[in-house]
């Protein structure tokens, strides 16, 4: 079952690094406000912090109480990281084995170029209709929070 994929970018004031800081600082991942049935995060917590950041989990609690850790599986923070979304607590964990998160950087005068990746996989046939229905829903939160990204520098 392939999965289901969609991508987003936006133009914003930051530069990669800057951006890849953001994003392995904890205390920035509850300005992810979600979208209708997407709740936003309420809080993030790093269980392990290797060395060289690829091995790095989170453990993320949503504001609706449910629960997933992120696995940083990538870092090149000059161009690209990519984190394994899994460890869903229910309902997410009866429909999806794993979402793969991939963030592309590209600089470009003074902006940098961002494009979010993401890779919704199923554990059925059921799993897949409903996550392709959720990902119109993560598609529009993903947006926002880009957009808010870039004003928030």
């Amino acid at each position: 079952m392939s999965p289901i994929a969609f991508n987003c970018s936006a133009a914003l004031p930051l530069t990669p690094d800057e951006l890849a800081q953001q994003i392995l600082d904890v205390a920035n991942w509850p300005n992810f406000r979600g979208y209708g049935p997407i709740p936003g995060i309420k809080s993030a917590v790093l269980e392990v912090r290797t060395p060289n950041i690829v091995g790095t989990r989170i453990r993320v609690t949503n504001l609706d109480g449910s629960t997933h850790v992120e696995e940083i599986v990538q870092w090149q923070p000059d161009q690209r990281l990519q984190l394994r979304m899994h460890e869903f607590s229910a309902p997410v964990s009866r429909l999806a084995t794993d979402f793969l998160e991939t963030w592309e950087f590209q600089r470009r005068d003074c902006e940098t170029q961002v494009r979010r990746s993401f890779e919704l996989n199923a554990k059925s046939r059921f799993g897949w209709l409903a996550l392709w229905m959720i990902s119109f829903f993560l598609k529009r939160a993903v947006r926002r929070h880009l957009r808010e990204m870039g004003t928030s520098k």
